[in-house]
């Protein structure tokens, strides 16, 4: 088995709604800026780990996504591998390019992803998150879901003498329905409030307006995230990601080649696990993969400087941040509110914005969360930097099985001594 593995290169474009782009252009500008950042070239690219979920299901290219992608980009004629675990697709390609260099096989490897999500349909688009499920049980799921959601606006509507309000079909994703279910129930366990869920949404927002690639740059106060439409309660839509476009990616090499190429700006990877959820029984996949990504790196929670967790809405973080030990289990609402996530607090949790105001390209995500530590762990983030950071940690989740989601993968990163 082959010496520590490390992070040469890193890079993502800025995220956002792109109708005029492709997946290949998008592939693209990432690959070109994740090989500037590091000074190599295509020839040094040894594998590469291609990450996308919904290339298929919108343009039906359900197949080979990896070598049209990078082919059309100049890389081909290598080992290219394609990687789909929704949501955490990203992470599980890095996942899998640290593992074959680790084994020895490789010296220098490629994790990327890309995604386009947004588009004229938006029915279409927000029909295709089903596809993160088991579609067969979702769909039996969600018939008796919605007939006891009805039943219960009836008998609403009856005890008012008003008429039952019409469903707006498309106006979000079926996942906030599941997001939302979990919240209510750790607000009725815990006594979470929607305005520590708000103050969370609110950090985000305002962490992205010094995130030059992040989707959305406007501020937000508390009071307006919980003034915004709602989209299932008790979240608003600025407690919810974006639907949106992107690519990112990172370079993964040995420590040979890391000695070769003379690089002083690359950091090492700590710990890398991968595990899959359960159809039956407790949601413990995070505190499964947190628990094995510290004994992998000889770490606790409280050694961490930064973290970038899958906030696809406000609750996530809130609840991973409690999995992963950063607080005891049912506190995630106060900790957040005490200001302990934000820049400058004890463990601050995603000053890039994190998926709700950098925003979500399925396929890019888990790789645009390598990319902002690693910019932490250089000393390169800006004014959002967290001084001093020298243990970063990334949690991405992906679709949902049983109780809980069906993939994640957990990064802990540390800067190199200087």
């Amino acid at each position: 088995m082959a010496d520590d593995v490390y992070i040469i290169g890193s890079s993502m474009i800025k995220f956002g709604k792109f109708l005029d782009k492709g997946i290949k252009q998008l592939t693209g500008e990432a690959l070109d800026l994740v090989l500037k950042d590091c000074e190599l070239n295509r020839d040094n690219i040894q594998a590469a780990w291609f990450s996308n979920s919904n290339w298929g299901y919108l343009s039906m290219q359900h197949c080979i996504r990896g070598q049209v992608a990078l082919s059309a980009n100049g890389l081909q004629g290598i080992p290219i591998v394609n990687v789909e675990n929704a949501c955490a697709g990203g992470s599980t390609a890095l996942h899998s390019a640290w593992m074959a260099v680790k084994a020895g096989l490789y010296d220098c490897v490629l994790a990327i992803g890309a995604e386009k999500i947004h588009d004229a349909d938006r029915v279409k688009v927000m029909s295709s998150f089903i596809t993160g499920t088991d579609v067969e049980a979702m769909m039996e799921f969600m018939t008796r879901f919605q007939a006891e959601e009805l039943r219960k606006k009836k008998e609403k509507a009856d005890f008012l003498g008003k008429e039952v309000p019409k469903e707006k079909p498309g106006v979000h994703s079926s996942f906030m329905d599941f997001y939302a279910i979990g919240t209510r129930m750790h607000m009725e366990q815990y006594g979470t409030t929607p305005y520590q869920l708000a103050v969370i949404a609110a950090k985000a927002h305002n962490n992205s307006t010094i995130n030059p690639l992040a989707q959305y740059n406007f501020p937000m106060t508390v009071d307006e995230v919980l003034a915004d439409i709602e989209v299932a309660w008790p979240l608003t839509r600025a407690m919810c990601a974006p639907i949106g476009d992107g690519s990112a990616a990172a370079i993964v090499c040995s420590k040979k080649f890391l000695k070769k190429s003379g690089s002083k700006r690359a950091v090492r990877i700590r710990a890398s696990v991968l595990r899959s959820g359960q159809r039956e029984g407790e949601n413990d996949i995070c505190g499964r993969a947190s628990k094995a990504a510290y004994e992998m790196a000889g770490i606790g929670p409280q050694d961490v400087n930064v973290a970038e967790l899958h906030d696809a809405t406000a609750f996530g973080e809130l609840y991973q941040c409690e999995q992963m030990g950063f607080c005891p289990i049912g506190e995630g609402g106060p900790f957040a509110e005490s200001g302990a996530t934000a820049v400058g607090g004890r463990i601050p949790i995603n000053p890039s914005g994190g998926l709700i105001a950098r925003g979500h390209p399925i396929g890019a995500s888990g790789l645009a969360q390598i990319y902002e530590l690693v910019t932490h762990l250089r000393g390169e983030a800006g004014k959002r930097q967290v001084h001093g950071a020298k243990i970063a940690m990334a949690e991405n989740g992906g679709g949902f099985l049983g109780q809980g989601e069906a993939a994640m993968a957990i990064h802990i990163l540390d800067r190199m001594n200087k």
